[in-house]
């Protein structure tokens, strides 16, 4: 019964906000965005369209509850961008400018209160959206960790709003401290912001272990059962040592993963596997011993080996070809398909990622929502969007190509298709892939 009570109220919820949003046309082109800067490829069924050009590094895009976009553009803030009958913006303004703003943009589902986060802190406005302006900035949660994963996402709770998760990443490729949830590195945590201290919580002492041996869970969200997804960026450089022998693996080992995190409001202290525990993309290297989505370790031996990872890791229910570096990820209106940005990666050759993959979904008998795809599969995902030619993009940083460094994603409640964002660091930019009908 609860299940159903739920999904109830999340879909009551988000009918609430986004009823009330006018219907907007699909503009071809808008005066004054130059074309999308780099080449690409579009699947047959999708039209594509550049809505904003000019920003700086997007992350992260969401909508407050009368149709307003606001974006989160790392080392510059937060703007928030109106728009005209013709479906193309009219306005632009800096809601917030903070540099160390860099991922994390969240609102609760009354659209009063703003979530927004830097590498070390989360932070917390007051929001009238008629205004389109913030008031009693307050720091809700402090002392998180720095290292080579410097973003952190962020996700309200819609059925109890003043339960907020907030991920960490590892702080380096293999940063075994993070075995310890106490570190505050590689996990989610969740935090009752209604009872926020003055100062705002620890994030190491404070607050609920959601999920942790989480890499990198850069990007998450919530099906319509309450349930929360979320992809996690795997390691690189990878070689396993078995009997004696070193193995190169790291072209197509380990995988990227799609993690069924569970209900935020029941599951705690659930562990995925890192610093130990990887799933395996190409099982070629592991002599038909495994299967794509199994776990494995680097160095298995008499006392803690593959079977000892299967046994106590929480496998991934989908995995994504290795250094793909997913960054969002989000769901259509009716949760038939899941929508995933994939960053690309420095770490292959060919390169990877730089496109838009969709996951179909299905919604079983119990009301629960899985992917259709069995978690052993190399083909639960399909191309939508990408680079004309992914294996040529570079990747010289974390923003630096020469393609689109594809990170938000989110879908327009004013009609329009699915917003999604690049941060490459020539140019951010915000697209509109639409299904064409």
């Amino acid at each position: 019964m609860r299940l159903f009570q739920t999904v109830a109220a999340v879909a009551a919820m988000l009918g609430s906000a986004q009823g009330a949003i006018r219907q907007l046309p699909l503009p071809t082109t808008c005066t004054g965005v130059a074309s999308i800067r780099y080449t690409y490829t579009l699947t047959s069924g999708w039209s594509v369209m550049k809505i904003a050009g000019g920003l700086r590094q997007v992350r992260t895009v969401i909508w407050d509850n009368n149709g307003n976009m606001l974006v989160s553009q790392a080392g510059k803030g937060i703007s928030v961008h109106t728009f005209g009958n013709d479906g193309c913006i009219n306005s632009t303004t800096m809601l917030i400018s903070q540099a160390a703003l860099n991922h994390g943009l969240a609102l609760t589902p009354d659209g009063k209160t703003l979530y927004a986060s830097s590498e070390t802190t989360a932070f917390s406005w007051s929001y009238d959206d008629s205004t389109r302006t913030v008031t009693g900035q307050k720091t809700v949660v402090r002392g998180m960790s720095t290292g080579v994963h410097s973003t952190r996402h962020l996700l309200v709770v819609p059925t109890q709003p003043n339960m907020v998760l907030l991920q960490v990443g590892s702080n380096a490729n293999f940063d075994m401290a993070a075995s310890d949830p106490k570190t505050g590195r590689a996990i989610i945590k969740i935090f009752d912001m209604s009872k926020a201290p003055a100062a705002g919580y620890n994030y190491n002492s404070d607050g609920e272990v959601f999920g942790y041996g989480l890499r990198n869970e850069i990007g998450f969200t919530m099906d319509p059962a309450g349930v929360v997804w979320g992809v996690e960026n795997s390691g690189d450089d990878f070689t396993r040592t078995t009997n004696g022998q070193r193995t190169d693996i790291h072209k197509d080992n380990p995988a990227e993963k799609l993690n069924n995190l569970g209900d935020p409001l029941k599951t705690r202290d659930a562990w995925y596997g890192y610093p130990t525990c990887f799933s395996v993309w190409d099982p070629a290297p592991f002599s038909g011993s495994l299967k794509t989505g199994a776990h494995f370790v680097l160095a298995p031996n008499s006392s803690y080996n593959d079977a000892s990872c299967n046994g106590k890791a929480i496998q991934p229910r989908l995995t994504f070809q290795a250094h793909s570096a997913p960054i969002h990820t989000t769901f259509d209106k009716d949760a038939k398909n899941m929508y995933v940005t994939f960053h690309g990666s420095w770490d292959r050759q060919p390169a990877t990622g730089f496109k838009v993959v969709q996951i179909p979904f299905k919604k079983l008998d119990s009301g629960a929502y899985d992917p259709v795809a069995a978690a052993d599969s190399m083909k639960g995902y399909n191309d939508i969007y990408s680079a004309t030619s992914p294996g040529s993009c570079t990747a010289n940083g974390l923003t630096q190509s020469n393609c689109v460094r594809l990170t938000a994603s989110s879908w327009d409640p004013a009609g329009r298709g699915l917003f999604i964002g690049s941060d490459n660091s020539a140019e951010g930019e915000i697209y509109i892939l639409s299904p064409k009908a």
